[in-house]
């Protein structure tokens, strides 16, 4: 009942991002559906419908991480002072942004599964025929138990991963090694002048006259971790994709090795960028900094710098994604083709979650350093000072990213060597 309550009382905001998840979990369940009518109409061909089934990983996995966004921008269930002592904690907390995770995402399989009946005729009018008969089997029975089981595949990872996220840690946690705690930065940032030997980049005149608003933001003293794993991964990626190309390009989905070579090399390219993209990220705000920054170029850059993980994983995606739909468009005339017609269905699931994921990070970031924009206004930083590192830090995030995904694109859709 209190996930019940704390979901009618949000914000419209917060309504619109749960309906998107609820969407996105409908198309999900739907693509699920066809994979199992797909094998239930072509029984002959075992390898293809576990081929089609596996590819549905991809928009699952998706479907979740917009999912995991929303539940972490969600302001209802952030601990705030005083709700431990009416019974919610940070665990009652969590507890509730999984349910409301859980019920979101049952929304929309059930929304799914009258859909796919309706379609097949099982609940009034006659299945529709054609090109959409081969995933839907209206001849035969509809396994219930099978597509029940699929169906809640998702609302359990979904709400599984909601809740790992965001259980509670012990504050009394020792910081890791060689991470300084906040105070240790901030005092070292408000006495950089008295060191010997500074590492920070230099500071301009123009700078010198915003020192107070400047150590508002400290940048933190380490890279976020996972940079070489992601450059490892993503060139297994390629390698296995360049493999995979050796197949035709007509069939290379239609056969059940070459199509999980494609899988598995786009999957490892995807982990990779995403592991990668936090590192990118930290580095587009040290190269903001560098060569005497203003005061301009000095707080986007510590912004980038402070906020790499949270922005960098999200841009991840919207890179892997971009660069995937890139090369299959480069290396098949007819992309549809190779996956019949969920495939714009598959489409519209996967690009609609990562750019929801990539506005509702934003959301987030917005979120988190709300505290640090009040205490910049209130020491006189100018509104357009602001608007002007915003628009400095998409610039030079688009100036990094954008070449990388045109890149790694390239190099998946390359053709074979004889």
């Amino acid at each position: 009942m209190l996930a019940l309550r704390l979901t009618r009382a949000a914000r419209p905001a917060v309504q619109v991002r749960r309906l998107l998840v609820a969407a996105a979990s409908a198309g999900t369940g739907f693509l699920l559906l066809g994979s199992l009518g797909y094998a239930m109409g072509h029984p002959q061909t075992p390898g293809a419908a576990a081929l089609r089934l596996a590819w549905c990983v991809v928009p699952l996995a998706a479907t979740v991480y917009l999912a995991l966004a929303v539940a972490r921008t969600d302001p209802g269930t952030r601990p705030r002072p005083g709700l431990s002592a009416v019974g919610l904690g940070p665990g009652r907390l969590m507890a509730v942004s999984a349910l409301t995770t859980l019920l979101a995402c049952t929304l929309g399989s059930v929304v799914a599964l009258l859909f796919f009946l309706h379609l097949r005729g099982d609940l009034s009018g006659l299945p529709i025929d054609g090109k959409g008969a081969q995933f839907l089997a209206a001849d035969r029975p509809l396994p219930v138990p099978a597509a029940l089981t699929l169906l809640a595949v998702l609302p359990l990872a979904a709400s599984g991963a909601v809740a790992l996220s965001l259980r509670p840690r012990d504050p009394r946690r020792p910081a890791a090694k060689g991470t300084a705690s906040f105070g240790a930065r901030w005092h070292a940032v408000l006495h950089r002048t008295e060191a010997p030997a500074s590492t920070e980049a230099p500071v301009d005149a123009e700078a010198e006259g915003w020192s107070d608003v400047l150590t508002v933001a400290p940048p933190p003293r380490e890279a976020p971790a996972g940079f070489p794993w992601g450059v490892a991964a993503l060139a297994a990626g390629l390698a296995v994709q360049a493999y995979a190309n050796r197949a035709a390009p007509a069939s290379v989905l239609a056969l059940p090795v070459e199509g999980a070579a494609v899988l598995g090399g786009w999957l490892l390219t995807a982990l990779g960028l995403v592991l990668a993209a936090p590192g990118l990220t930290y580095l587009c705000g040290k190269l903001l900094q560098s060569a005497q920054p203003g005061a301009l170029r000095l707080l986007a850059g510590r912004v980038l710098m402070s906020e790499a993980t949270r922005i960098g994983r999200p841009l991840g995606v919207v890179c892997a994604v971009t660069s995937a739909a890139l090369a299959t468009t480069a290396m098949y005339d007819q992309p549809a083709a190779a996956f019949g017609p969920l495939s714009t269905v598959a489409t519209l699931v996967v690009g609609g979650c990562t750019l929801a994921t990539l506005l509702t990070a934003a959301v987030e970031t917005r979120q988190s350093r709300a505290g640090t924009t009040a205490a910049l206004l209130r020491l006189g930083a100018p509104a357009t000072m602001l608007r002007g590192s915003a628009a400095l830090r998409a610039a030079a995030l688009i100036a990094l990213f954008v070449p990388l995904t045109l890149l790694i694109a390239y190099l998946s859709a390359l053709p074979p060597t004889k």
